[in-house]
């Protein structure tokens, strides 16, 4: 593989630059939008209300948005983009034991918290409320 790309480097530019540009716009939407209790309320419950069908098709497809943009955030770790927010974002869509600790762990971190708050307050929204 690392010959393919040695041979074809516009591949590897061109995806980091998709994924450059796709991150700079949802990463912001998603941080807008999500409520400021998000971390102090209780866990959301599952998808109840809708059929059992669906409901599997809506989970499978939250974990496996979740899980890509996480190995997107691990990339833009070292290629341009917006790594730890990225991998926050994957984090949040995610259903697994242990992580709101993770979650937590990546928002207690001063430059995060501060670059998500930045963010709610360019988008007229409160700062996120973290528990003590």
């Amino acid at each position: 593989m690392l010959d393919w790309l040695r041979e074809h480097p516009w591949w590897a530019f061109s995806l980091s630059m998709v994924v450059l540009v796709g991150t700079v716009v949802l990463v912001p939407i998603v941080l807008a939008r999500m409520p400021s209790d998000y971390f102090v309320r209780p866990a959301p419950g599952p998808w109840s209300r809708h059929h059992p069908v669906l409901r599997g098709a809506l989970w499978a497809g939250k974990n496996l948005l979740g899980a890509v943009l996480i190995v997107a955030g691990i990339a833009m770790l070292v290629l341009p983009g917006q790594g730890i927010l990225t991998i926050l974002i994957g984090l949040m869509l995610l259903e697994f034991p242990g992580k709101r600790e993770i979650e937590l762990g990546l928002v207690r971190r001063p430059r995060v918290l501060r670059s998500v708050n930045w963010i709610r307050a360019r988008a007229g929204r409160p700062p996120l409320l973290l528990p003590d």
